[in-house]
C-alpha cells in the first residue's frame, strides 16, 4: 500500500515514529470475518509488518468505538461533499485543502473545545 508507506515516511520525516495502527474489522484492513481468507493477509497487514508497525484491530461490538468512523463520515459528507461540486482532481484538492485548514481549527466538543491542531499540539 503505497498510501500507507508514504504516510509513515511523512511522520518518520517529523520526528514521529508509528508503532502502532488500530482499525475497524472492514475487509480493506482485514480478512478476518471473510470466509475462506482468513489465513490470507491482506496488503494493509503485509504493508504494516514490512514497517514493523502492530496492527491492532477494534473488537467488534465495542460501545466506545461504535459509531465514531460513521459519524466522521456523516459530518465529513454534510460540511464538506453535499455542499461543493468539484470540476476535476485538482479542483478538489484546492477545495479541500481550504476545508481542511478550515476545519483543522474548529474547536470540537471530543477535544475539551480545542481545535485539532491546539489539541495535537500536546503531543508534539
Amino acid at each position: 500500500m503505497l498510501y500507507a508507506r508514504l504516510s509513515f515516511q511523512w511522520y518518520a520525516r517529523r520526528g514521529i515514529r508509528v508503532e502502532c495502527v488500530q482499525t475497524d474489522n472492514g475487509s480493506e484492513f482485514t480478512n478476518r470475518f471473510l470466509t475462506g481468507k482468513q489465513d490470507c493477509p491482506t496488503s494493509f497487514e503485509k504493508t504494516a509488518a514490512d514497517l514493523g508497525i502492530r496492527y491492532k484491530l477494534i473488537r467488534p461490538y465495542t460501545l466506545r468505538h461504535n459509531g465514531k468512523v460513521e459519524r466522521s463520515h456523516r459530518e465529513d459528507q454534510k460540511r464538506f461533499y453535499s455542499s461543493h461540486s468539484f470540476f476535476d482532481l485538482d479542483d478538489f484538492a484546492k477545495q479541500l485543502a481550504v476545508h481542511n485548514r478550515r476545519s483543522n481549527y474548529f474547536p470540537m466538543r471530543p477535544l475539551h473545545w480545542l481545535s485539532p491542531i491546539h489539541f495535537a499540539v500536546q503531543y508534539v
